[in-house]
């Protein structure tokens, strides 16, 4: 069974085709910078060769053409027709209190989305423009919505509440909701897996770090905290978005520069982080290189960016009574020994004991911690994708094409 999986982010979009017989992926590409000038589109048909396109690509409606076309694609092509595809998964940014789980994607899906777009203005009319040409061009082909807050909907009340007036949360939903949970979700399974041990008995710390960077608490596989908040500018440093800070800061920092909260907001969003304190760059390896140089304010911003994902992992091993195992992902969370000792140094009292040869070494998936530490440490490569396609075949199994369940 071919499925596809489509996820748009703000200015590009990523695809993968995957046999789910084997859970191989068929074909994969990306867009990039779509709307601009510059706009490309990279795709690889496993094993039969590539395709570029430099141009044309104006917006996600475009972008979802220039896919079916290159999986079309006479000479390169994995498809003969868009029928060969059982089912497309979309990943939806924001699906807040509407959705627990995936869904088949129905008008009244769609209209529950559009609604949610007060949450995520800038991502979700963007899925859902994908999701709608993808449907146009696709006909007859099930659509199934995966949304990146639906793992956290298990987080109890007192987790997602807002200490603020109850009424914000009563008329207009304002809450912890967390992002990254389809990442989140697939680390926790694929650790159990890994340590060959029950997931229901498991409390994990699971670190998605990337230029976007979250936490989450996971106790039993489910979700019971996770740093970012109503949006995803809340909890750790990341590469440009500042993570915590004092909300008095917004008006006085609009004061200081002469702006309005929108302002304060682009500062908080696209110069903050790793980025704005280091004054160098959001890239772990510019940073590391600056530091190796002697750049003072770089190491400051690597020493915040590890003290506060410490600080965070031992809040939530407090809050879960105990932890069994930390699980990194991500960009950096994968590729970057130093900021993964960083972060689990000085946890020896919890039983975190992390292997220096086996930090280093080469390899996707694999244990960090030492043989007899109280805890395991892993890193795993993210695949989101795969957890779309996963859940994208299980409702199409379940439910069938319509959302009716299958007997």
């Amino acid at each position: 069974m071919k499925t596809l999986v489509v996820n748009c982010g703000l200015s590009s979009m990523r695809y993968q085709l995957f046999d789910m017989e084997r859970e191989t992926v068929v074909a994969k590409g990306l867009a990039e910078r779509i709307g601009t000038a510059g706009a490309i589109l990279r795709h690889d048909s496993i094993g039969l060769g590539k395709i570029t396109v430099r141009s044309g690509i104006p917006d996600h409606a475009a972008a979802v053409a220039e896919m079916i076309a290159a999986l079309k694609d006479e000479e390169y092509g994995v498809v003969k027709e868009v029928v060969e595809i059982a089912a497309v998964g979309h990943r939806v940014v924001h699906g807040g209190e509407k959705f627990s789980d995936s869904v088949i994607i129905t008008q009244e899906v769609l209209d529950a989305v559009r609604e949610c777009i007060p949450l995520a203005p800038l991502h979700n009319p963007l899925n859902l423009m994908g999701i709608e040409a993808t449907q146009g061009l696709c006909p007859g082909v099930p659509q199934v919505a995966v949304f990146d807050t639906a793992f956290h909907q298990t987080m109890p009340k007192h987790a997602y509440l807002y200490a603020i007036p109850y009424k914000y949360y009563e008329k207009h939903a304002i809450r912890r909701y967390g992002f990254h949970g389809l990442s989140h979700q697939y680390l926790a399974n694929r650790a159990a897996e890994i340590l060959g041990r029950p997931l229901e008995e498991l409390r994990m710390v699971t670190i998605h770090l990337g230029n976007g960077c979250s936490l989450t608490a996971v106790k039993g596989g489910r979700s019971l905290d996770t740093s970012m908040g109503t949006t995803p500018l809340n909890g750790l440093m990341m590469g440009q978005r500042s993570g915590d800070i004092d909300p008095s800061l917004i008006p006085l920092l609009a004061e200081i520069e002469k702006t309005d909260s929108r302002g304060v907001l682009t500062i908080l969003n696209t110069e903050s982080g790793l980025l704005g304190v280091s004054g160098v760059s959001e890239g772990m390896l510019e940073l590391e290189q600056a530091i190796e140089a002697g750049n003072e304010r770089a190491a400051v911003a690597l020493e915040m960016f590890c003290y506060r994902i410490k600080k965070y992992i031992g809040s939530y091993a407090a809050a879960m009574g105990g932890l069994d195992v930390i699980v990194f992902t991500g960009g950096i969370g994968e590729n970057d020994p130093s900021v993964r000792e960083r972060s689990c140094s000085e946890l020896e009292f919890m039983g975190v004991e992390i292997d220096e040869e086996r930090n280093v070494s080469e390899g996707t998936e694999k244990i960090i911690s030492r043989d007899g530490s109280r805890v395991s440490v892993l890193v795993i490569p993210a695949n989101e994708e795969l957890m779309i396609a996963r859940e994208t075949l299980r409702l199409v199994r379940q439910w069938g094409p319509k959302g009716r369940p299958n007997h």
